[in-house]
């Protein structure tokens, strides 16, 4: 690895890590500039894996410190998520580079889209509200998450979360909780898919996230109100002509 995708890598991992505390989508960013370094996308997409894994446990310890985990009901969403991620991801690793890259690109179109209107944040929930059936509900619906995150991740957050709210009504707090822990159990498995099939760059995987964990850590520690402005203009922009090239 040279030292400018040293560079890149750890600018591109701290944009996502920030990214994804401020605003989401920080995929958007590490899975086309991974792809334009010359990584096969199965590659890439198994690559960007490694430093999710490590947000996410990150992520569960800080929930864990501050008591927010439902482990019974995260446990029941996250085995059909586990599942789903294993179709996801060995459908990811059998398609050809073109016909991913083309996919990506309608993702990342449509995560943008998703991300800047955050209709998520829109969907009040009346109160909470659990049962033996929404709970069923909750676990098929996590199948098709776990289906999806297997494939590509990206965005995956804004789904679970508005799921959540929509199905169960639990406040954003131990939403957020469950799906951190539900992204790690997914993400585990589908990356033993990929390292099984030789799909992943290590070194560029570590020092992904070690910029993920950078940035994760700068955006948990500045509150900025303007930032959040310029950070979707800069996602807009960048996110656009990347899914351009991807598609062309």
């Amino acid at each position: 690895m040279e030292f400018i995708q040293i560079i890149l890598i750890l600018i591109t991992g701290i944009l996502a890590g920030f990214l994804n505390v401020m605003a989401g989508g920080g995929s958007l960013l590490t899975m086309p500039v991974l792809i334009f370094l010359g990584l096969p996308s199965a590659v890439a997409n198994g690559t960007n894996r490694i430093a999710l894994t490590v947000q996410n446990i990150v992520a569960i310890l800080n929930f864990r410190k501050n008591g927010y985990f439902d482990w019974k009901f995260s446990l029941m969403l996250g085995i059909p998520a586990l599942i789903g991620s294993i179709l996801g991801a060995n459908l990811a690793i059998s398609l050809p580079d073109e016909v991913f890259n083309k996919i990506l690109a309608i993702i990342m179109v449509i995560v943008l889209i998703i991300t800047l209107w955050q209709p998520h944040k829109k969907i009040q929930a009346a109160r909470e509200y659990r049962s033996l059936k929404r709970n069923l509900m909750a676990m098929f619906v996590f199948f098709f998450v776990g289906v999806y995150g297997g494939f590509v991740q990206a965005g995956v957050g804004f789904i679970i979360i508005a799921s959540l709210v929509i199905i169960t009504g639990l406040p954003l707090v131990k939403i957020n909780s469950i799906k951190v822990f539900v992204v790690l159990i997914y993400m585990l498995s589908s990356l033993t898919i990929f390292i099984v099939n030789n799909q992943i760059d290590w070194s560029l995987g570590f020092t992904l996230a070690i910029g993920n964990g950078i940035g994760g850590w700068l955006g948990s520690k500045i509150a900025m109100d303007k930032g959040d402005k310029w950070i979707r203009i800069f996602l807009v922009i960048t996110v656009t002509l990347m899914a351009i090239k991807l598609f062309t």
